[in-house]
C-alpha cells in the first residue's frame, strides 16, 4: 500500500507542478489537466491510451488549427467589412503564419513543458508553433469556444493584429515576385545547385533569374530557404517597380 500511495503523491505532485506552471501561461485556472499534458506529449512516447490509441500532441494540434483560423477569421471578417475573400484569406494567413506560430510558442516557452524521448536539439523549428496551436486544442476541450476565444484574443489578436501593418507584412517574397512576374509577363527561373562549401551543413545557392538577368543570388541550408532568401533580395532590388 505505501508504494501505490507514493506512486499517487508523485502523480499528484507531478500535476501540481504542472498546474502552477500552466495557470499564468493561460491566465485561468485549468479544469482538467490530463488535455494539457496531452497537448505536451510528443509522439516519440509511444503512448497509448486503453483502447490503443496514439496519446500525444497531434490531434490537438489540428483542432487548435482551426479554432485558431475560425477565432482570427470571423475577426477579420468583423473588422474589414469591404474586405473581399481574397484578400481576408491573405489577412488571416499572415496573422497564422508557422513563423508568427512559432514566435508565439517561442515568447511562451512552450517547449520547456514538452515530455518527450528525444533531445530538444532534434526538433524543428515548428515545434514551437505545433504546441501553441496544441495548446489551443487543448483549452478548447477543457473550457469550450469562450475561453478558447479569449485566450487567442489576448495572445494573439489583440497583441499582434494591425490592419495597416498586417497590409504591408510579406509573409512569402517568392509567391509575392511570382505574381508580379505573371502579371508583368516576365520570365523568371531559379537556378538552384548544391553549394560545395566547407560549411559542416549542406548548403544550397540559388541564382535568380528575370528574363534571364541574374538580379539576386543567395544560399540557404534548404532548396526552398534558398529561393526564398533570393526572392527577398530581388525584391527589394526591384522593390519600386513591384509596389
Amino acid at each position: 500500500m505505501s508504494v501505490i500511495r507514493n506512486i499517487l503523491n508523485s502523480r499528484s505532485n507531478q500535476d501540481g507542478n504542472f498546474f502552477n506552471v500552466l495557470s499564468p501561461i493561460l491566465g485561468f485556472k485549468p479544469k482538467n489537466i490530463q488535455h494539457y499534458k496531452k497537448a505536451f506529449t510528443h509522439r516519440s512516447l509511444n503512448k497509448k491510451d486503453k483502447e490503443g490509441h496514439a496519446i500525444n500532441f497531434e490531434r490537438l494540434e489540428f483542432l487548435g488549427d482551426a479554432m485558431l483560423s475560425a477565432v482570427v477569421a470571423a475577426h477579420l471578417f468583423k473588422a474589414v467589412p469591404g474586405g473581399n475573400e481574397g484578400y481576408l484569406t491573405k489577412m488571416r494567413s499572415k496573422v497564422v503564419s508557422r513563423k508568427h506560430l512559432n514566435e508565439l510558442g517561442k515568447d511562451l516557452n512552450l517547449i520547456d513543458h514538452i515530455e518527450t524521448n528525444i533531445s530538444k536539439e532534434q526538433f524543428g523549428v515548428n515545434i514551437h508553433g505545433n504546441l501553441f496551436e496544441a495548446l489551443i486544442g487543448a483549452i478548447y476541450l477543457d473550457k469550450g469556444y469562450k475561453y478558447c476565444r479569449k485566450f487567442i484574443y489576448e495572445r494573439v489578436i489583440d497583441p499582434y493584429v494591425d490592419i495597416e501593418q498586417l497590409e504591408g507584412k510579406v509573409i512569402s517574397y517568392k509567391s509575392l515576385l511570382i505574381e508580379w512576374c505573371q502579371k508583368e509577363k516576365k520570365e523568371f527561373d531559379y537556378e538552384i545547385y548544391e553549394d560545395t562549401g566547407n560549411d559542416e551543413l549542406k548548403h544550397f545557392a540559388v541564382k535568380l533569374r528575370i528574363n534571364n538577368r541574374v538580379v539576386a543570388k543567395a544560399r540557404a541550408t534548404s532548396k526552398k530557404k534558398a529561393e526564398e532568401k533570393a526572392s527577398k533580395r530581388a525584391y527589394y532590388v526591384l522593390q519600386n517597380k513591384i509596389q
